[in-house]
């Protein structure tokens, strides 16, 4: 099974984004994906963004491919993570893209 990490922005979002992020992960694990979702890893907003990223990043590097949400490009944290899976060639989609 394809383990599939979803990326997005969350910092200065309503909800930081989480239903975005729970909408597309539930999408791709219906279509039977493995899914890495930040949402679920980090679910206390109080967390320094720092401790977040680190915590996400160790998830990402176990995946096969990447999901970008729209918007992805104006976030520090998503650019970071796309970045580093188009740098490790992990295949990169962007949300629904996938069917």
């Amino acid at each position: 099974m394809k383990r599939l990490y979803v990326a997005g922005g969350m910092s200065g979002l309503p909800e930081l984004n989480f239903p975005a992020f729970h909408a597309e992960s539930n999408r791709l694990r219906a279509l039977g994906f493995d899914v890495v979702n930040p949402a679920e890893i980090n679910t206390d907003p109080n967390t320094p963004w720092a401790k977040c990223m680190r915590d996400d990043i160790k998830e990402l590097v176990t995946c096969d491919g990447i999901v970008l949400l729209p918007g992805w490009e104006k976030s520090k944290g998503a650019t970071l993570e796309h970045h580093i899976a188009e740098r490790l060639e992990l295949t990169i989609h962007l949300a629904g893209e996938l069917v």
